[in-house]
Formats: structure tokens, sequence, C-alpha cells
């Protein structure tokens, strides 16, 4: 709720800057933005991040992959698969 509140008064104070600068000051925002953005130490530290990340992902997609083996393998071992195998639950015969 925290967040919410400080993302709409942020949003709220933006429009209200927007609104009062006029559109010369806007030009100058968004200059600066594409300048920060262009800046080839922020576009290494977005990239870093951005590796980071998909490292990050990839190690959690294994290990939800092996979790569920897991699973699958004590289910079977203790016979609850066939037991969902042959359950016909959820069909339809209409």
């Amino acid at each position: 709720m925290r967040y919410k509140l400080v993302f709409v008064a942020g949003l709220g104070l933006g429009f209200l800057i927007g609104t009062r600068a006029g559109r010369e000051v806007y030009e100058r925002m968004k200059k600066s933005a594409k300048q920060v953005a262009e800046n080839p130490a922020v576009r290494n530290a977005a990239e870093s991040a951005a590796q980071t990340g998909r490292q990050a992902a990839g190690k959690a997609f294994h290990a939800a992959g092996e979790q569920a083996q897991r699973i699958r393998a004590r289910r079977s071992h203790n016979g609850q698969v066939a037991q969902y195998e042959d359950d016909d639950w959820g069909t339809s015969n209409t």
C-alpha cells in the first residue's frame, strides 16, 4: 500500500510540475533523459543488470524443474500417479 501511495504522489507531482513548467522544461527533461540513456556507463550497467537477471531466472527455472522432478518421483513411489492417471474427473460425456 505504501508503494502505491508513493507512486500516486509521484505521478501527481510530475503532472503538476509538467503542467506548470510548460513545453520548454519538458523538452529539456526529455533531452537530459536521452543523454543519460545514451551514456556508455548507464548502458553497461543496464546490460549487466539484464544479464544478471537472465542468469537468476535460468537458475530459478532449473531449480523449479528439479523440484518438480522430485515431487513426481515421490508421487510415483507412493502410488499416487496411477490414481490420478486412472481418474476421469473433469471429463464430460455430453
